[in-house]
């Protein structure tokens, strides 16, 4: 059964907990990296589950639950419906896209969103973020069957994108590793067999200002997580606690131009397309801006597997 745990700041101490309601019952020990409680204190979870609760939610800090010394691992265009919003489609462009944002991004789930300076075109993007249970130090075959061998908790990701640097520059990292440019959380859902079982009922919703953007069921995805970590196992290491968003559906403010526009851009230098972008982002009320409140949540219809819910105010660097 999925269960949500938190990582909090409490009187000066931080800890785990496992959320019920809007209370914590906290779990025994202390684990300073994700990577300390994902080996150790996730067998602990359990037993807190029963335990009397101890703090409310209210009264505590909530951090991300993903602490920065862990890999933050991430695919690109990974659903058909953001393959299409790209101009792009599957059968065209068939591989599993990886890159990597700056373990420095990583943020609470209610952190302002920090827009810097001299970006104009910030997107937001709601992922699918798993969690690893263990080291992998080389090649491995996953399957549907055994991913619950190598996942051990999902989480709530906002791969927040700055598309006037990211795609003028050729710089995924660069565009999307800005500080803040990474909420995750507010929960690190422990999930089991059974909960991974279900993984094709999980919904994303995205919306800026009350206003919904982005809504898709994970059947949307491309490459899914035990292909992918069979591939990412591989050409890498991997540690427990690792972190790697899955990618987002359509429905981002970055939209593919229509195809002579495109072609046009493409014969642009890098600056003139940095501008060319900068012009077009002035003229779509869609992307970021200071002031905009972002929420994102993912779950099931049901309510059985629920990630919690992301509220971000956009403010300016």
């Amino acid at each position: 059964m999925a269960l949500n745990t938190i990582r909090y700041r409490a009187a000066g101490a931080v800890r785990w907990g496992v959320v019920r309601g809007d209370a914590i019952a906290a779990i025994e020990g202390e684990y300073p990296s994700t990577r300390d409680f994902v080996l150790e204190g996730a067998a602990r979870a359990r037993a807190a589950a029963d335990a009397d609760p101890l703090l409310k939610l209210a009264d505590v800090e909530v951090l991300c639950p993903v602490t920065p010394d862990r890999k933050f691992l991430c695919q690109a265009v990974n659903y058909h419906s953001h393959m299409r919003d790209s101009g792009m489609d599957a059968e065209s462009s068939p591989f599993n896209i990886f890159f990597r944002k700056a373990e420095s991004c990583l943020a609470a789930a209610d952190t302002d969103i920090v827009r810097p300076a001299h970006v104009h075109a910030l997107d937001y993007e709601v992922e699918l973020g798993l969690v690893l249970a263990r080291d992998v130090d080389g090649p491995l075959e996953v399957t549907e069957a055994s991913l619950h061998e190598l996942v051990a908790g999902l989480v709530l990701v906002n791969d927040v994108s700055a598309r006037d640097v990211q795609l003028p520059e050729m710089q995924f990292y660069k565009g999307k590793s800005y500080r803040t440019f990474g909420p995750v959380g507010p929960f690190l859902t422990l999930v089991d067999a059974a909960d991974l079982a279900r993984f094709d009922e999980l919904r994303l919703t995205l919306s800026v200002n009350g206003e919904v953007r982005q809504d898709s069921l994970t059947t949307d995805m491309v490459h899914r997580p035990a292909a992918t970590l069979t591939e990412l196992s591989g050409l890498q290491d991997l540690e427990a606690g690792d972190l790697l968003a899955t990618g987002t559906p359509g429905g981002c403010a970055l939209q593919a131009p229509a195809k002579p526009a495109m072609m046009v851009a493409q014969l642009m230098s890098p600056r003139r397309r940095q501008g060319l972008i900068r012009r077009m982002a002035g003229r779509n009320p869609a992307f970021l801006k200071p002031g905009d409140v972002v929420e994102a949540r993912i779950r099931t219809d049901d309510g059985a597997i629920d990630l919690g819910r992301q509220r971000n105010k956009v403010t300016s660097g």
